[in-house]
């Protein structure tokens, strides 16, 4: 499958970002290469790790033996809540290249923004640093409220990228993304099939079934069509193949609603404004 199927979306540094990813978040890292190394066979050329995740490396091996071009792919990886600090940041992106084995990253994201802690202004500042060194493409922002954006761009002056948040038809993020829209950020949807508890959900049954299509598959169609930049994982190689294949159909307007009327607010995640945690 070739990734000329998965479109890219354009971020407001001038670079461009697949909308479709894969994620590796809680893949053990005993899983993780062949996990990644099936989803690149399958078309993905988007990967989304993080330091937390503790499979950066497994992550890096799968990238270096599939032998696609270094420009062809799109690597992400998050700076953990332990590093935040201007020098700190460095020291520990540093270590994620390391563990990559990658020269430069396209996007570089705060995984949380610790607001207790109120460093991640000095963070961002380190991140446009490696931004201004090369060493990353884009930088970004990962679980931030709007009062966080604003007192962001306050101090630096620097609209982020992307902000990668818990978003699923439950919790559709819909004032964020009104406040990303009106700064030029990227919303990127985490946990976007509601970490497996909507593939059941009558509603989205009842689409998956008019479409002969997965709900997985539908649920990935509505955050597409939303806007969403999007990083379903799984294990599976039959669901991983099944989760690129969503660009040869179209949600109309009444299935989009009839999913998106699922909203109540559920958030399966820690709070953004309260989670304030460094461990692993």
């Amino acid at each position: 499958m070739s990734s000329s199927l998965s479109p890219s979306v354009p971020l407001n540094d001038g670079n461009s970002i697949p909308v479709l990813g894969f994620g590796v978040f809680k893949v053990p890292p005993a899983d993780t290469e062949q996990a990644v190394s099936t989803a690149l066979q399958a078309g993905y050329r988007h990967i989304d790790t993080a330091a937390m995740y503790g499979n950066e490396r497994e992550t890096g091996r799968a990238v270096a033996a599939s032998g696609i071009p270094r420009d062809e792919l799109y690597l992400v990886t998050k700076l953990w809540n332990s590093e935040q600090g201007y020098d700190s940041t460095l020291a520990a992106f540093d270590l994620s290249m390391d563990r990559l084995g990658i020269d430069y990253l396209d996007l570089y994201l705060v995984h949380w923004p610790m607001p207790k802690r109120n460093k991640f202004i000095d963070t961002f500042r380190a991140f446009a640093h490696l931004r201004d060194q090369g060493r990353v493409r884009s930088i970004g922002v990962s679980n931030f409220e709007p009062e966080h954006l604003t007192a962001l761009v306050d101090a630096t002056g620097i609209v982020p990228a992307v902000n990668q948040v818990e978003l699923h038809p439950r919790l559709p993020q819909t004032e964020l993304r009104e406040v990303h829209a009106r700064l030029g950020i990227a919303t990127e949807a985490w946990g976007p099939l509601g970490q497996g508890s909507l593939l059941t959900n009558p509603a989205v049954t009842a689409v998956a079934e008019r479409h002969g299509r997965t709900t997985a598959q539908v649920l990935i169609r509505w955050h597409i069509q939303l806007g969403n930049i999007v990083i379903p994982k799984s294990v599976n190689p039959e669901r991983i193949a099944s989760n690129f294949d969503v660009f040869d159909f179209e949600l109309s307007e009444s299935d989009m609603a009839s999913i998106s009327s699922l909203d109540d607010g559920n958030r399966l995640g820690p709070d953004p404004r309260t989670f304030d945690f460094t461990g692993r």
